[in-house]
């Protein structure tokens, strides 16, 4: 497939083909939704740490393994794509749906610019 981390733009149904070519190659499939929801909370926390070590009051240890918030959020969405194609949901209609409703019920909630 060769591809140039920093220039290869996909879009999310690109993505998640991706997602699913990489899992279809094993016998095993796709988690179940609920272990898959564990993985989804055990990468959040992951992402906390992260956040916490880089921008909160919990400096990392010396022995810690040294990660980004970039790589949790990638490890992140990468869950979240399995959980979305397992249960066949597409993720920019999920996206442009959630748009829409913030673009309608909550378009005066905030101070526009």
């Amino acid at each position: 497939m060769g591809c140039n981390i920093l220039n290869d733009h996909k879009t999310m149904k690109e993505m998640q083909s991706e997602v699913d070519q990489y899992i279809s190659q094993f016998k095993e499939g796709y988690f179940s939704p609920l272990a898959m929801l564990a993985r989804l909370t055990e990468e959040l926390g992951e992402l906390a740490r992260e956040v916490n070590h880089y921008y909160g009051e919990k400096p990392k240890k010396v022995t810690e393994k040294e990660n980004t918030v970039e790589e949790e959020l990638g490890d992140l969405q990468f869950v979240i794509m399995c959980l979305a194609n397992s249960l066949h949901i597409d993720l920019e209609e999920a996206h442009n749906r959630v748009m829409h409703k913030f673009n309608t019920r909550d378009k005066d909630r905030w101070t526009k610019k």
